[in-house]
């Protein structure tokens, strides 16, 4: 019998094969949508969403995540399938993107940087996208909990976007957190270091946002 961690590993996998799969589907490369895959999905979901609180912290939370990456996905794949049945083309909001970007930059000084436990990983094509974590961090020494869960949305990322989290341990990443902040502290003369964990390009980033 398969362990929780093992199966929030087999939801994970699902998802990003799923969006694969219906990418395809889309793009005219399969003939129906993975339904099989969906329907698994849906079994899992469906069995920790009840059993909450059987769950650990940490498994709590990367399930949460999960759970809201596939939500995201399930909206995306009703919208397109029922403009494939209706014949409608998709709207473009690329303007009003770059609009929201522009101001959103201009209040900001954004920083990306790479944490790994080693050296930076390389770029990989494809992948799920995932939902952005955000926290912001004042004094990490102070603010454990925090840190914590910004190591843990960093870890989902990385095995979202399938890379090498050997090298990835708490306190090593807490030190890195209390470093980054107290030199972006004193190098922007600000109070409050924003950080980004999302999966881009099939590559799983941690950005680090200063108010200006």
């Amino acid at each position: 019998m398969a362990t929780i961690d093992e199966e929030l590993g087999q939801i994970e996998r699902d998802i990003r094969q799923l969006k694969i799969e219906y990418d395809q589907f889309f793009g005219g490369g399969r003939k129906r949508p993975p339904t099989e895959i969906e329907w698994r999905l849906e079994l899992l979901m469906k069995k920790y969403s009840d059993r909450g609180g059987e769950l650990k912290s940490a498994q709590r939370f990367r399930f949460t995540n999960l759970n809201q990456t596939y939500a995201k996905y399930k909206d995306i794949f009703r919208k397109k399938l029922k403009q494939k049945e209706e014949g409608t083309v998709q709207r473009h909001y690329g303007a009003a993107a770059k609009a929201i970007e522009a101001e959103r930059a201009q209040r900001v000084t954004e920083t990306e940087t790479h944490f790994s436990g080693g050296a930076p990983p390389a770029a990989k094509n494809g992948g799920a996208e995932s939902t952005a974590f955000r926290m912001t961090c004042t004094e990490p020494d102070r603010e454990t909990d925090k840190v914590d869960r910004l190591y843990q949305a960093l870890l989902n990322a990385k095995q979202q976007a399938g890379e090498d989290v050997g090298k990835l341990t708490p306190e090593s990443f807490a030190a890195f957190v209390k470093k980054k902040t107290k030199d972006l502290q004193q190098q922007k003369n600000c109070s409050e270091v924003e950080y980004v964990v999302e999966v881009v390009g099939g590559q799983a980033k941690l950005k680090a946002l200063v108010k200006a």
